[in-house]
């Protein structure tokens, strides 16, 4: 098991005495105990609730986000709103190694059409590999509910994958409760919400929800796949 800058224990106990904590203190307690602490943004609705918490309580966090070349025009119309109304200090753009036009000389044209779990690979789990070796933890936007996938996540957890603490402070929150706070806080959020999109990932890869459809439903939609790589 990689060694983290808490020990398992502690993170067990973390896990255990904040469980029930409002996601501010969660955060604050994550800013406290972990010195390299950064927050993967995707500008969805709970990223972009945690985005106002957190420029509240930690300006100085850094935060960064995964550009994958094939984000919704909206998603980069609200990364330029939340730069002006939050004036982020340190928020980072990580984007792959390969540009559009490299990946398909090498993999052929449209490789998300053929094979979704490569090309997430490399315009997305690749990247986020290589900026978290620089810090000791990060937090995400995950939510119990969101998917089976998620249903045990912990507001703090060990995350093997990468070798550091995760932090999710709105593990245990309902879709209602980001909404709320969304209207009640005048969170800026990205319209496609508006328009049948719970979930909104690359462009080619996302499509509206129908109305009883499970939210997680428009991402991948045709293939057995429901997450990109980065939750595990």
């Amino acid at each position: 098991m990689p060694t983290t800058v808490l020990s398992p224990a502690e993170i067990e106990a973390l896990a255990k005495t904040m469980e029930h904590a409002e996601p501010q203190e969660i955060l604050k307690v994550a800013v406290e105990k972990i010195p390299r602490l950064t927050f993967a943004c995707s500008f969805g609705a709970e990223d972009m609730v945690l985005l106002d918490m957190l420029m509240s309580i930690a300006p100085q966090t850094h935060v960064f986000y995964l550009d994958t070349d094939v984000l919704f025009p909206e998603t980069y119309a609200l990364i330029e709103r939340a730069k002006e109304k939050y004036n982020i200090p340190h928020l980072i753009q990580v984007r792959p190694e390969l540009t559009l036009a490299e990946q398909a000389a090498q993999y052929g044209e449209a490789l998300w059409s053929r094979d979704p779990d490569l090309c997430c690979n490399l315009r997305k789990v690749q990247p986020l590999t290589r900026i978290l070796k620089d810090y000791d933890g990060w937090i995400t936007g995950i939510r119990r509910e969101q998917a089976p996938t998620r249903a045990n996540a912990q507001v703090f957890e060990m995350d093997k994958k990468f070798g550091l603490v995760k932090v999710n402070p709105l593990a245990l929150w309902t879709h209602k409760q980001v909404w709320r706070y969304i209207h009640d806080h005048g969170v800026p959020y990205n319209p496609l919400h508006d328009q049948g999109y719970p979930s909104i990932g690359c462009s080619h890869c996302t499509r509206p929800v129908k109305p009883g459809e499970d939210p997680r439903a428009g991402r991948w939609a045709g293939f057995n796949k429901t997450e990109c790589g980065l939750h595990k």
